[in-house]
């Protein structure tokens, strides 16, 4: 992955919002801290690992920057007897409280569908393999709960931390699409400020509304990054041609959309709509 792309991949990280503020569902959502970064160069990040890895790598190097915590574990293994069975993201400490604060960094990108009932129910991958709902039932009944399992303990022990002493957050940042077409989404308690662009079935796509604009198809690891001028764009008929292959995988693609030289959105074609 080229540099200019790792650096977009931590400003889009940290002007990613967080899905909700302070607490909310019985968890607390992690404060972030004020970073200089006027210096900083980001290392490495693998492009063969999975999304969800690839922003534990980018919030693990910020927290390195940060002088209000020292990160004291981070992926730490869970085992019982030979069988791996869970991981613990981050651990933190207060410089000046020495507080110790789990952390739980989620990072995901969910369309609204407004028929579901609830705010809570109604974020969904775009795939429809993932929920909100489902991913914050698992943080609160099995990632937190896991520090406090023997397990959980004894491999806290090994780092000389007292599962006891340990407050509960979450870094769950998120990038929503609304129905395309639809001014408003009330999705409160959840911040409205997530809703980055809209969603829609293919055959949508197809129609007049699209045929003026270019398109580009980002890979997975440029998802978190807003779309910009430097990448080899497409007329309407030549991305309908590739996101038809897409849909035949019944995979549901991102897409950006240049409207001028300036103006650009981003979105998802979805398969199954």
């Amino acid at each position: 992955m080229p540099q200019e792309n790792h650096q977009g991949q931590f400003f889009g990280f940290l002007n990613t919002p967080p899905l909700w503020e302070k607490e909310q569902f019985g968890i607390q959502q992690f404060d972030f801290p004020d970073l200089d970064l006027a210096s900083f160069v980001p290392s490495h990040i693998p492009n063969t690992i999975r999304l969800g890895h690839q922003m534990e790598y980018v919030f693990k190097q910020l927290m390195e920057q940060s002088e209000t915590y020292d990160l004291l574990l981070h992926n730490l293994p869970i085992k019982r007897e030979k069988r791996t069975i869970g991981e613990i993201d981050f651990v933190l400490k207060e410089q000046t409280s020495e507080k110790l604060t789990h952390v739980e960094l989620t990072y995901k990108f969910y369309i609204i569908d407004p028929e579901v009932g609830e705010a809570i129910h109604q974020l969904i991958g775009p795939n429809k393999l993932d929920s909100f709902f489902a991913k914050m039932q698992k943080i609160k009944h099995k990632q937190f709960t896991l520090l406090h399992a023997e397990d959980g303990v004894k491999a806290l022990e090994q780092h000389a931390i007292d599962h006891t002493q340990i407050e509960h957050q979450c870094c769950y940042k998120a990038q929503l699409f609304k129905p395309y077409g639809e001014s408003k989404s009330n999705i409160n308690p959840l911040n409205n400020l997530c809703i980055v662009g809209f969603w829609l079935g293919f055959e949508t796509f197809r129609g007049s509304d699209f045929q003026h604009y270019e398109f580009y198809i980002p890979n997975k690891s440029s998802w978190v990054i807003a779309p910009h001028n430097d990448v080899e764009w497409s007329n309407h008929s030549e991305i309908n041609t590739a996101i038809q292959l897409q849909m035949f995988k019944e995979n549901s693609p991102m897409v950006w959309m240049k409207k001028s030289e300036t103006e650009f959105e981003k979105f998802f074609v979805v398969w199954w709509d």
